[in-house]
């Protein structure tokens, strides 16, 4: 949940922004898309990533992300399509409104089905208009909104409906946690006999856990066991229980596996650990610490997410990023950003939300604390290090992560020619499931 191609062009557009002279410029990030001469004319032809929707290429990153659900059946192609051409890139509230908009007509198609007791199609309309709510969510203009908690629980109460009609093998649990409770939910492989082993995924910055549907059902064909978790700084946690990102995701993990290890039919020798997008630099930390996980999928990997972040910023935001020392300066011309760029507004005040900052430098700060470097040496779970040619914003980390690690590993790199090349194998599940699969299938 996603992609961090998001993420490429937000930063390529900070970029072209030249300090905080803002207004007016378009990001397109096309230093970093991979091309091959041999098959491509540069000048002429286009990127099929490239969607140019709307006049946004944050936006068009995120309608791909929302394309690529339909692998899964949780979208259809003309109703995301549609939505863009809804949206009006100068009105900031335009993308969660016509979301909305579309969710819930979704949802009256589900609602007349389920009254006419048709669940096969009331269910699958409801898990589209479940992905429709937290579509409005991803690039939302105020975290805090009283519309954001209320659009939440119409996602979760959607997806549920999902669940129950389609007869999904799920369980709705909550995982004890500092004295309050993680939402997520346990899919069972009915098809197995005996003790199986357990997959338990986890998304990064934007995506929630219940758009992992496609990792879950090649999962449960073979046998796996899926948990899924609302962990701090991610979907209902942030957004319900106020539960920020924090560093030393160890204590994150420990108590999932705690409680899953309490749920019958679990192998507690084969637990594999997946992290998808920041997911990818936080599993690392969470293995380092519990080793009780066998597997560890990082997708794609990271050694260290602040200076990652530290450096994309710096590059494109030289003169700003300069007065970070004095934290006063550095929040006063970031707040002159913001006020001139919906694009830097959204992206700060999203960034500052899931870490429980009030500051753009106090934000700088609180995610230089998420590094994997002091304690990568540690993990000893089998691991698989996913890349992608295509990897703008985590650029390089993948491979210094690969060689931090002193247990055995993989590296897994996806290229234009498969079409896996974007962060997360954006819109390219088909290849991604089939590769990794194949890997978790040969060592859980």
């Amino acid at each position: 949940m996603n992609a961090d191609m998001r993420r490429r062009t937000l930063l390529a557009g900070i970029g072209c922004l030249g300090g905080v002279a803002i207004a007016g410029c378009s990001a397109t990030g096309a230093e970093h898309r991979p091309r091959r001469p041999s098959d491509r004319n540069a000048s002429s032809s286009r990127d099929w990533f490239d969607l140019d929707l709307v006049e946004d290429d944050v936006m068009n990153s995120q309608l791909l992300h929302f394309l690529g659900a339909t692998y899964s059946g949780q979208a259809d192609i003309g109703e995301v399509l549609d939505t863009g051409t809804r949206i009006r890139p100068g009105d900031e509230w335009s993308w969660p409104d016509e979301w909305v908009r579309t969710a819930q007509r979704v949802q009256t198609m589900a609602e007349r089905s389920e009254r006419r007791h048709m669940r096969i199609s009331a269910g699958k309309a409801y898990l589209r208009a479940a992905n429709y709510y937290r579509a409005a969510l991803i690039h939302h203009p105020d975290p805090g909104h009283r519309s954001v908690l209320r659009t939440g629980r119409s996602a979760v109460a959607a997806y549920e409906k999902a669940l129950d009609l389609l007869q999904m093998p799920a369980m709705r649990v909550s995982i004890p946690y500092e004295g309050q409770a993680l939402p997520g939910y346990f899919f069972r492989a009915e098809s197995r006999r005996g003790d199986a082993p357990l997959l338990i995924f986890q998304q990064g910055r934007d995506a929630w856990p219940e758009e992992s549907k496609h990792i879950i059902d090649d999962a449960l064909v073979r046998g796996y066991h899926c948990l899924i978790v609302h962990a701090p700084g991610q979907g209902m946690a942030i957004r319900e229980l106020d539960l920020p990102f924090r560093p030393d995701w160890e204590n994150v993990v420990r108590p999932i596996i705690d409680f899953a290890l309490s749920i019958s039919g679990i192998d507690a020798r084969r637990i594999a650990l997946l992290g998808w997008s920041m997911g990818g630099a936080l599993t690392p930390r969470a293995a380092a610490f519990d080793h009780r996980i066998r597997l560890l999928v990082t997708n794609p990997g990271v050694l260290d997410w602040g200076q990652t972040t530290y450096e994309q910023m710096t590059g494109y935001l030289p003169e700003v990023m300069q007065l970070l020392p004095d934290a006063a300066a550095f929040d006063a011309a970031m707040s002159t950003a913001m006020k001139q760029s919906a694009l830097i507004r959204w992206y700060m005040r999203d960034a500052m939300s899931k870490h429980g900052v009030g500051s753009p430098s106090a934000y700088m700060h609180a995610v230089a604390e998420f590094t994997n470097e002091p304690v990568a040496h540690r993990i000893r779970a089998r691991t698989l290090v996913m890349d992608g040619t295509g990897e703008a914003f985590s650029v390089g980390q993948a491979r210094l992560l690969f060689d931090a690690l002193r247990c055995p590993k993989d590296f897994m790199l996806f290229d234009e020619e498969d079409t896996g090349l974007l962060h997360c194998q954006e819109a390219a599940s088909a290849v991604s499931n089939h590769r990794l699969f194949d890997w978790i299938d040969e060592y859980i």
